[in-house]
């Protein structure tokens, strides 16, 4: 059974950093391209990035780069992104994901987690 479960969210204030993970299990880790997702009250879900299978960053959302940096560990088939100097429009629940191919904002993802809340606020 395919898993992916996301930790490292929380409540934090403007410009503080946070580290989100994401622990795979279930398929072959190394062989999967994987991102993570977003989505904010009233919003529409989106690709906030995405990374090769060698660990080679494959798409950054225009508006996050710079600030947010995705990452994986294939020895410990874990997911990470780690975001700098969060603003309040960063809050959302994020989600990992997982596909066989590469993962762009209109291609299909074949797994996803549950999702850790991230809460930006004075």
């Amino acid at each position: 059974e395919v898993q992916l479960v996301e930790s490292g969210g929380g409540f934090v204030q403007p410009g503080a950093s946070l580290r989100l993970s994401c622990a795979a299990s279930g398929f072959t880790f190394r062989d999967y391209y994987m991102g993570w997702f977003r989505q904010a009250p009233g919003k529409e879900r989106e690709l906030v990035a995405s990374v090769q299978v060698m660990d080679s960053p494959t798409y950054y959302a225009g508006s996050l780069m710079g600030r947010f940096t995705i990452s994986r560990d294939n020895a410990k088939s874990t997911l990470y992104l780690q975001m700098n100097s969060l603003k309040p429009e960063d809050t959302a629940v994020y989600y990992c994901v997982a596909s066989p191919t590469i993962i762009l904002p209109s291609t299909p993802v074949d797994y996803w987690g549950r999702g850790t809340q991230v809460t930006v606020s004075s």
